[in-house]
């Protein structure tokens, strides 16, 4: 059984709907109906004649994408594939294929075949073919009309150099300032060699270095079937160059766009397992982050979330995902001084002892002395699972939820599952809306050994409108 069938199988022991695509379809439409009841609260963006910043932009963009469509076979997408599948469709016919063999690499896990990569993949319009083996690279930068096909996880082995500096991302484009294109990524696994930073406590170097694969400034790209072992920072970030906190409200310059993210496993990772900032048209499906090391940060106050929806990413869909052992299972966030992820669809997602299974917010505009965010806003989610939140090392001040809303506006989640170990405990909490949340439904919701808990749902006093349907067993 494969990844995508695995999590499938486990979200639909708990929804049986979700096995069924007429019945899935109609749950989303449902949830759809739900979040056009809201109608949200951000505060105005001031207007006035000051140049922006040049790696910033206003953030104008505050639509929502249609509903998401579920096939015959029950499989998700959103409307907005059909563009990027007509590209990646017409790369196929404008490359030629060539092996990196051919042009000197060896897959014995020792030799380095930096050059024979860099070779190999040229100025593009190359389908760059890695047979079985373990190739030793200190890092490999891929042009636009490129194809980096390996012959599958188990066969094709790419490890980081021990001489590659902290910095390195494993994977990366090539062009930051005038951006790639039509990138496709299928079928190894990658290999960050964290071992080979004796003596450091932090694995990362800060900004979008230190990462497994790094796409910035990116439009049309595939990451498919690929492991990502112990990467410094992200498994996978879809980013800008440079990350923005130039004030909410604002975006970074020259983020991805149409980037679809399939199939993927990354464990150890640094911070987060997958993780977007300042792009468009983001798809997540069929993927598993787990068990981080929390390494990016101060001991006992790492963030690191399975998937992260971060920092002015717009349009991104979510689909049949799973996490385990992080601290967030699925964070949709923003840092105070950076505009907040928007319009977000998540369709079947298991957590599995993530410590808060679902956590969406955004720092610093939460309470009441603090300014309304600008940009948190729209949510939708059907068919959410989150399994047994607990205590977690990574983040020791942090207490286990199912779900915490914070900041964020219009909020739709219909079909939530969430279990906890069956202690006698008063002060067991699933649900937390809170801190000017508002618009916020949450419908056909179960909670299993919550029972003893005193408040299992909590609503803040500073919240808005907040419809809750408890439904507990």
């Amino acid at each position: 059984m494969n990844q995508e069938q695995t999590i499938q199988q486990r979200l639909t022991a708990i929804f049986p709907m979700y096995g069924i695509p007429l019945q899935k379809q109609r749950a989303i439409n449902q949830t759809e109906d739900l979040f056009r009841t809201l109608n949200g609260r951000l505060a105005e963006p001031k207007k006035n004649g000051l140049t922006i910043n040049v790696p910033s932009r206003n953030k104008t963009d505050f639509t929502t994408e249609r509903p998401v469509l579920v096939n015959q076979n029950g499989k998700v997408s959103p409307l907005w594939k059909i563009v990027l599948d007509y590209e990646m469709s017409w790369l196929e016919n404008k490359v030629t294929s060539v092996s990196v063999v051919d042009y000197g690499a060896v897959g014995d896990g020792k030799s380095d075949c930096t050059r024979a990569f860099k070779r190999a993949l040229s100025s593009g319009h190359r389908r760059v073919l890695v047979p079985p083996g373990k190739y030793v690279v200190k890092g490999i930068e891929i042009p636009s009309y490129t194809e980096l096909v390996g012959s599958g996880i188990n066969e094709t082995v790419l490890v980081l150099h021990k001489a590659a500096p902290k910095k390195t991302r494993l994977i990366t484009n090539k062009h930051y300032l005038k951006g790639d294109h039509h990138i496709r990524i299928e079928g190894m696994s990658l290999d960050w060699n964290v071992a080979r930073l004796n003596g450091h406590d932090k694995t990362a170097s800060g900004g979008t270095f230190s990462s497994g694969i790094t796409l910035a400034h990116v439009k049309y790209a595939v990451v498919c079937n690929v492991r990502i072992s112990d990467p410094g920072l992200h498994g996978i970030d879809v980013t800008s160059p440079v990350y923005n906190y130039l004030g909410d409200g604002l975006r970074a310059r020259g983020g991805s766009q149409y980037i679809w993210i399939d199939q993927v496993e990354v464990s150890g990772f640094g911070d987060d397992g997958i993780t977007t900032h300042h792009s468009d048209y983001i798809f997540i499906s069929n993927s598993y982050a787990h068990h981080p090391s929390g390494r990016a940060h101060k001991e006992g106050y790492s963030n690191s979330n399975g998937i992260e929806i971060d920092d002015g990413s717009q349009h991104v869909t979510l689909t049949n995902n799973h996490t385990a052992f992080c601290f967030g299972g699925v964070e949709i966030k923003a840092h105070e001084t950076s505009s907040a992820a928007s319009d977000t669809q998540i369709i079947g997602h298991f957590s599995d002892h993530d410590n808060r299974s679902y956590n969406f917010r955004h720092i610093g505009h939460h309470q009441g002395e603090e300014a309304y965010s600008k940009s948190a806003f729209g949510i939708r989610a059907t068919f959410l699972a989150a399994c047994y939140p607990q205590v977690t090392k990574l983040y020791t001040a942090s207490t286990p939820r199912a779900l915490v809303v914070s900041a964020y506006q219009k909020v739709a989640i219909r079909h939530f599952f969430a279990i906890t170990k069956p202690e006698n405990r008063l002060d067991k909490i699933a649900l937390s809306i809170q801190y000017r949340a508002g618009e916020v439904a949450i419908k056909e919701i179960r909670l299993k050994n919550y029972e003893g808990a005193r408040k299992p749902i909590r609503l803040g006093k500073e919240t808005g409108r907040v419809y809750i349907d408890e439904g507990n067993e």
